[in-house]
């Protein structure tokens, strides 16, 4: 069938598949490990396996059995209410700190972020380690460290404008743990820890948030180092133990939600190990003084500049990251002159056809004259079928005579792919979407239409576009084929998120818009042409009468 088909129609082919196979491929096996990575910009990050270093390789040793007795720890005191220490309050969201001095929960109360449930969001898994838990190197000071509770300066305080300040002391035999916390209304906080004694130990991340994790989304760690280096390490895909250093931040993230620890010294070394699951584990070495910051909450990009510009990195778009990030300020843009998302999409998606628009119209063009050309083409293919040579040469002939190019129609479109791919990531990952409306059946546009409205006009649309274009098919199969896209498509998008699908629907309607001018020239172009043929023929046959 390939071998039936034009260069023409084997690139949309191409085309088509490779957005049913880029979605499914990342469906299947998301993408693990994107890393911008430059040799010569990464001089301060030391990315080393720690078996070459044997005082490294004690270190992690211990760490690892640490990491699984404080979940085991973490399995006792999660079904105790007399754990929590102290609780911080804000109007959006409740946290709490445990007996081991780590924050232990932290629950989102705006219905927007509710889970599948319709639960309030719970951004800190029940197992697992958890942030600011503290481990010892030193085996004796470890094992009572883990058994000897904290106290609080303050049960209970509420965060508002004023942030509120709390002191968690642990007092062991030979050793007393401090940790100065002072948190913020918007949900990060300042650390400051300190031993008594010169002792090493190592602060956990914590589990990332299990909350929102949707298909052809990423969810393990990151992290990000001063000279643009980023490297996510997947949940199930945490192999040999790393180390880095120069770090701006590190995150333990889901979909939409994150635990980011910043504001390192640049020689801090950040360790990361698998747990038994193959998921990542980042703790890092502190000093006998540790200072700190910390956020724990959804990667809403303007509260993540508003802390801290460094923090926006944390939200990562994976492969078109270059173009997903411009792209989303241009959307925050529009929303800021709109006020709602749907309305935004669309006037971005706008944006970018007529941005697009020259690549586009040069390739409706070059189609429409394919057509045109498609039965002389034929011809020639009959007429010169035993010599392969002179048909190819009478047939770039016949496309040089007519300005016809048969890779025009595709090229564009090709051309289009990394848009398309870059706006898909930045509808998929904006948690900006969560809970925003657009019409009245949409009131969540990071959710799937549940009336099903905008897949259905998704693949209506899809449908009369493809009537409109133009198409040289000569196998009647290949034809079926394409008339079964829509369909095939309209299912594809039934649980895609109502901004996504919005998006494509909007971008259909432009291109038929688009496709109706471009026909409509050329169905103009055609009448004056018979016209002035006719005004020939006419003008021919008076001219013989009056002879």
């Amino acid at each position: 069938m390939l071998n039936k088909m034009s260069a023409n129609q084997r690139l949309i082919v191409a085309v088509v598949l490779s957005v049913v196979f880029f979605v499914a491929y990342t469906a299947i096996f998301p993408p693990a490990k994107p890393e911008v990575a430059d040799a010569q910009k990464s001089q301060n990050v030391q990315i080393k396996k720690d078996s070459q270093n044997n005082e490294a390789t004690a270190v992690a040793a211990k760490v690892e059995e640490a990491a699984g007795h404080a979940i085991s720890e973490q399995e006792k005191i999660a079904q105790s209410a007399s754990s929590t220490i102290a609780t911080i309050k804000n109007k959006n969201f409740i946290l709490k700190i445990d007996t081991l001095g780590r924050i232990s929960s932290k629950e989102l109360l705006q219905e927007m972020y509710n889970d599948k449930e319709e639960h309030h969001a719970q951004l800190i898994p029940a197992f697992g380690t958890k942030p600011l838990f503290v481990r010892f190197l030193d085996d004796a000071i470890n094992k009572e460290a883990t058994t000897v509770v904290y106290n609080s300066s303050a049960s209970e305080v509420t965060v508002e404008d004023v942030p509120q300040k709390v002191i968690l002391t642990q007092k062991l035999s030979n050793l007393v743990v401090t940790k100065e916390l002072t948190f913020y209304a918007d949900g990060h906080y300042d650390a400051a820890v300190n031993v008594s004694q010169d002792k090493k130990y190592f602060v956990y991340l914590g589990q990332r948030p299990d909350i929102a994790t949707k298909m052809m989304t990423v969810s393990g760690a990151m992290v990000y180092t001063d000279s643009d280096l980023v490297t996510i390490i997947a949940d199930g895909k945490a192999d040999e133990r790393k180390s880095f250093s120069g770090v701006e931040l590190v995150s333990a993230f889901d979909q939409y939600s994150a635990t980011i620890m910043y504001g390192f010294t640049k020689d801090t070394n950040i360790i990361v190990e698998k747990d038994k699951d193959s998921n990542p584990v980042v703790y890092f070495e502190s000093l006998q003084s540790m200072k700190f910051n910390g956020y724990i909450g959804q990667k809403n990009y303007k509260t993540l500049e508003s802390i801290n510009p460094v923090l926006t990195n944390a939200i990562e778009y994976g492969w078109f990251t270059f173009a997903s990030k411009p792209l989303f300020q241009l959307l925050s843009w529009l929303y800021s002159i709109f006020g709602n998302w749907g309305w935004s999409i669309i006037t971005l998606t706008l944006i970018i056809r007529v941005i697009l628009y020259p690549l586009t119209y040069k390739g409706m063009v070059s189609m429409q004259k394919m057509k045109d050309i498609a039965p002389k083409i034929k011809e020639l293919q009959t007429k010169y079928k035993g010599d392969p040579q002179r048909m190819n040469a009478a047939v770039m002939d016949m496309y040089k005579k007519h300005g016809a190019n048969p890779l025009g129609g595709c090229l564009p479109m090709i051309l289009q792919i990394p848009v398309f791919f870059a706006i898909y990531r930045v509808l998929l990952n904006a948690v900006e979407l969560q809970g925003a409306p657009w019409m009245f059946w949409i009131h969540d546009l990071s959710k799937m239409d549940h009336l099903y409205i905008l897949p259905i006009l998704m693949g209506a649309s899809m449908y009369y576009q493809q009537k409109l274009t133009p198409n040289n098919f000569t196998d009647p199969m290949q034809e079926k084929v394409f008339k079964f896209l829509p369909i095939i498509f309209t299912f594809f998008f039934l649980t895609f998120p109502s901004g996504l699908v919005l998006y494509w629907f909007v971008n259909n309607l432009f291109s038929i818009t688009q496709q109706f001018i471009v026909n409509q020239q050329f169905k103009n172009a055609k009448d004056a042409e018979i016209a002035v043929h006719a005004h020939h023929e006419k003008k021919e046959v008076t001219e013989k009468k009056d002879d």
